[in-house]
């Protein structure tokens, strides 16, 4: 997150994740497995609009590439880590760290991966999540990951961003596709089912 960005507390009466932080959201990953720095557009129910910014951590013994296995990690986080986890909250009416004692979100499918480009340090990746289905807890995502124009203000670009745009993956000419996913599941696993 952005040093002059403030987050705002997460409440049960929020609409959106935009504003929030993902730390505060995806309570499970510490700081160093976190690959979203901001949400910037989130429709609950049809899909989510996330950047992160690969750090020197990232790209470490890797020719300074942040590396495709981490950007698979990024989207899954995006997608179907953070949408099923708000959908979660409001069903249940609990807050992200009540849900955390009980649910652990865990990444359990890949579909296809299809890579077109690759990112480096200094890039800004955009994950472009698209809801295809959510049920008893497990959700099931398509989308991509572009490399964003350099300087450009994300959230005011995705202010007026609509479901529509985001399921024909309408961005500027300059967003730079790398990568495609395809069925991406994630599930929410209750925590005592783990333990036996």
């Amino acid at each position: 997150m952005t040093a002059e960005k403030i987050a705002i507390p997460y409440t049960l009466a929020i609409e959106t994740l935009v504003g929030q932080s993902p730390a505060n959201v995806m309570l499970h990953h510490g700081p160093s497995k976190l690959l979203i720095d901001d949400y910037h557009w989130h429709s609950p129910n049809v899909g989510i609009v996330a950047s992160y910014s690969p750090t020197e951590e990232d790209v470490k013994d890797h020719f300074n590439m942040f590396r495709g296995v981490d950007q698979i990690e990024s989207f899954a986080q995006t997608s179907v880590g953070s949408c099923s986890l708000f959908l979660q909250v409001r069903k249940q009416q609990v807050l992200p760290e009540e849900l955390k004692k009980t649910l652990v979100p865990l990444f359990t499918n890949i579909g296809n991966v299809v890579f077109h480009g690759f990112l480096e340090k200094e890039d800004t990746l955009i994950n472009v999540g698209q809801i295809k289905s959510y049920k008893f807890r497990q959700m099931v995502c398509e989308g991509r990951t572009y490399k964003a124009p350099k300087g450009l203000d994300l959230d005011e670009y995705f202010r007026d961003f609509t479901d529509e745009k985001l399921l024909n993956y309408d961005l500027a000419a300059d967003f730079i596709l790398i990568t495609e996913y395809f069925d991406i599941i994630g599930r929410g696993i209750k925590i005592d089912k783990l333990k036996n």
